[in-house]
């Protein structure tokens, strides 16, 4: 849809939704009309930089023309049903991701927090069904960050975000330790806790990936002790970070993975991966969805997937990841740079806001977001190149110059 087909100016738009929408994002002041490839344009087709990639979604690049053709395709033979009957995109997507991941079973859902969800239910059921009635108790990690809905904001451990603040009680049922120590976590199990739940890198948290010692000490303590083992891949799977999924740069596999963003492509979809033991908790009425595994979302899904493993667009994360942090780390007022392939964030001094970066970069035409007072956080299309790096590194530089002054 084209501002110009509406009759309709930019301010008239932003009057609508200042009218009818319950607000909780701060917008950026342009109208995003068309998408190709690395750059988002306005209504008068000025290009923007996209860094942020839809958050996480766009890996393939905006609008790959694979993945829409699979919609233009996919729409016009069936968009939606209940799942009952089979549907091509659904049987074809499973095998895609049970295999390429090398997990037993998929199960579909809507988006992230979806995802989390699912993989929360399937884990207490599991060790209830299992273990017994107590068996239900999930340990995660400080400043992780898997949702907002409410088993998956409880799991969130950030009691003074705003995505749990004023919404009452949390889901009992969960205790947090502090990230990437291996020691505090085996001291908040119980012998009630049925798994741990934690993301590879914590993105939100401000871009802290884990440590192989971390990572590996929590599988080999889960085995140890009949326990889970659940890893969130919504932000880092499907080659973000130089791996198709995040724990395989890790050498150990988890008992359910949750996974959205980049698995659509720009369709909505998110899924949970177990083994076929764990897989086994979810019967029929135990759960659920009227959208899951639409088959418009799966068919995008399987061009994206297909798209991002034959262009090899992990070790394209990797390589162009690597040179991206290395040309940030000589900024001015870089404390430290975090990233793993190209989930990438840059922690500055205390004279350099975070947020006046990113205002300061879209006023540039470099679309990158804030997380915490003095951290940026860059997640652009896998496809990006070195010299694209070049240019945000730029107007990254210009910006922080600007605000020295």
């Amino acid at each position: 849809m084209k501002l110009k087909d509406t009759g309709l100016t930019f301010q008239d738009i932003k009057d609508k939704v200042n009218k009818y929408m319950i607000e909780t994002y701060e917008r950026f002041d342009f109208l995003a009309e068309t998408a190709d490839g690395m750059y988002i344009y306005d209504e008068n087709g000025t290009p923007y930089l996209d860094f942020y990639a839809g958050i996480a979604v766009n890996s393939a690049g905006n609008c790959n023309p694979k993945v829409v053709a699979a919609v233009k395709d996919q729409v016009e033979d069936i968009m939606h049903t209940f799942n009952y009957p089979y549907t091509i995109p659904q049987a074809l997507l499973a095998e895609k991701v049970c295999e390429t991941i090398g997990m037993d079973k998929i199960f579909y859902q809507n988006s992230g927090t979806e995802a989390n969800e699912a993989m929360i239910k399937m884990a207490r059921k599991y060790g209830i069904e299992k273990y017994g009635p107590n068996r239900y108790h999930i340990v995660t990690a400080k400043m992780g960050f898997h949702g907002r809905t409410f088993g998956a904001m409880s799991a969130t451990g950030q009691p003074a975000n705003g995505c749990q603040v004023g919404f009452g009680p949390m889901t009992y049922g969960f205790s947090y330790a502090p990230y990437n120590d291996l020691q505090a976590f085996k001291d908040a199990c119980t012998e009630n806790t049925i798994a741990i739940m934690v993301e590879p890198v914590q993105g939100e948290g401000g871009v802290h990936p884990a440590t192989m010692e971390f990572m590996q000490g929590l599988r080999k303590f889960c085995d140890e002790n009949d326990m889970l083992l659940l890893i969130d891949e919504v932000q880092t799977g499907w080659c973000r970070t130089g791996a198709v999924m995040s724990y395989m740069n890790y050498g150990i596999k988890p008992d359910i993975v949750s996974m959205a963003k980049a698995l659509g492509g720009g369709m909505p979809i998110g899924a949970i991966c177990a083994t076929a033991e764990v897989a086994k908790a979810f019967t029929a009425g135990s759960h659920g969805t009227t959208f899951g595994g639409h088959p418009v979302s799966c068919a995008a899904a399987l061009a994206e997937v297909n798209e991002l493993l034959d262009r090899d667009l992990a070790g394209n994360a990797k390589k162009v990841g690597d040179y991206f942090a290395s040309k940030l780390e000589k900024l001015p007022h870089v404390k430290e740079v975090r990233h793993q392939g190209l989930l990438v964030g840059v922690e500055f001094d205390d004279t350099i806001g975070g947020v006046d970066v990113k205002h300061g970069c879209l006023d540039r035409k470099l679309l990158i977001t804030a997380i915490g007072a003095h951290i940026i956080r860059m997640i652009p299309p896998l496809i990006v190149t070195e010299e694209e790096c070049d240019k945000a590194v730029a107007i990254i530089e210009d910006t922080i110059k600007s605000l020295e002054k």
